[in-house]
């Protein structure tokens, strides 16, 4: 199996700007894209930003020039650097990874917990 962490959430004021981090644990063969998704309570998860193992990268409408996505394929730790925050971009902000627990195996999707980011004066 597969487990996500994420760190880096909390609260900072409009304009600010925050990193989030996820790591990959447990057992498994590969990772292939790792990503971010929001959700604020009520509504849709939407996409984020997702990036590939070679580091292609896609990001949601709402936030491209604004947030950076990156990866360290070594330590299976995907980050999400924000920058110039606004109430809008409060949500409870998921990791997701695709994952193959074994060669040849399908890959399949996995969750983090969630962190929550609060954009607030």
């Amino acid at each position: 199996q597969v487990q996500l962490v994420e760190s880096g959430g909390g609260l900072v004021q409009p304009g600010g700007s925050l990193r989030l981090s996820c790591v990959a644990s447990g057992s498994f063969f590969s990772i292939s894209v790792m990503g971010w998704y929001r959700q604020v309570s009520g509504k849709q998860r939407e996409l984020v930003a997702t990036i590939t193992t070679s580091g292609s990268t896609n990001y949601g409408d709402s936030v491209k020039g604004q947030f950076t996505i990156s990866r360290d394929n070594a330590k299976n730790t995907v980050y999400l650097q924000m920058n110039s925050l606004k109430p809008e971009d409060t949500a409870v902000y998921y990791c997701n990874a695709e994952a193959a627990l074994r060669r040849w195996y399908r890959p399949q999707g996995y969750w983090g917990q969630g962190t929550q980011v609060t954009v607030s004066s």
